[in-house]
C-alpha cells in the first residue's frame, strides 16, 4: 500500500463556463484518478461560488479547497485538486489537511494579484532626473510597468484611482515641475501580489 498523491491546479476564471471548463480539463487529464475535487469563486458574477467533494466524505475536500480561496480573499479563481488513492486511509482530519495544503500550494505557485481600476500614466523623464525619480517612486511603492529609452526616458505606470492625485503631486514636487504625468486612460491592472496563508497544520505524513 502507498500513500495518496495530491496534485493541485489553479487558474483565473471570469465566468461559470470558464470555471467548469477548467474543471473538466483537469478531469480529462486525470481520468484515472480517484477524485478531482474543486472550488471556484467569481467576484464579477456577484460572488457566485461552487465546490465539490467529488466522492470524498462531506466537508473533507471541496470545502477546505474553498476555504483557501475565501481566507485569502481570492476571487475570479478556480482550484482543482486531483487525488490518486494509494490505499492508506487518511481520516477526516488527514483529508482536510491534505486538500488544504495542495490547494494552498497551487495558489501560491500561481502568484495571485490584487486587481484594481487604475489610471494609465505616462511620464517623459530627462536622463538627468531618472535615477532620482525612480528611486523616490520605488520608496513610495509605485510600480513601473514599462520603460522605453529614447531622447528621453518614457515610463508607463498603473496607479490606483484613489492614489492618482497623490501621485501627480508627488511627481511634480520630486521633479521640481520638470515632469508632468500624462493620463492615457483607465485600465484594470494588478497592483500587488497576494500573500497566501493558511492556518491548517501541514503534516508531511499525509503526502507521498
Amino acid at each position: 500500500m502507498k500513500k495518496s498523491r495530491f496534485i493541485g491546479y489553479c487558474k483565473p476564471v471570469l465566468t461559470p463556463d470558464e470555471a467548469n471548463s477548467f474543471v473538466e480539463e483537469i478531469r480529462k487529464k486525470h481520468s484515472d484518478a480517484r477524485h478531482n475535487v474543486y472550488a471556484w469563486i467569481l467576484k464579477k458574477e456577484t460572488g457566485l461560488q461552487k465546490y465539490s467533494d467529488d466522492g470524498e466524505p462531506s466537508g473533507t475536500a471541496g470545502l477546505p479547497v474553498m476555504s483557501v480561496l475565501t481566507k485569502n480573499g481570492v476571487t475570479d479563481c478556480a482550484i482543482v485538486v486531483t487525488r490518486y488513492f494509494g490505499g492508506i486511509l487518511l481520516g477526516k482530519g488527514g483529508l482536510v489537511r491534505a486538500y488544504t495544503r495542495a490547494a494552498a500550494s497551487a495558489l501560491k505557485e500561481a502568484v495571485p494579484k490584487v486587481m484594481e481600476m487604475c489610471a494609465h500614466i505616462e511620464l517623459k523623464v530627462p536622463y538627468a532626473m531618472y535615477d532620482k525619480l525612480v528611486f523616490e517612486m520605488k520608496g513610495k511603492g509605485y510600480h513601473i510597468a514599462d520603460t522605453t529609452y529614447g531622447e528621453d526616458i518614457r515610463l508607463k505606470l498603473y496607479i490606483p484611482l484613489d492614489r492618482e492625485e497623490e501621485f501627480t503631486e508627488f511627481v511634480r514636487d520630486t521633479s521640481m515641475g520638470t515632469v508632468t504625468p500624462v493620463r492615457l486612460g483607465e485600465i484594470e491592472a494588478d497592483t500587488e501580489e497576494i500573500s497566501i496563508v493558511t492556518d491548517e497544520e501541514e503534516d508531511e505524513d499525509d503526502f507521498s
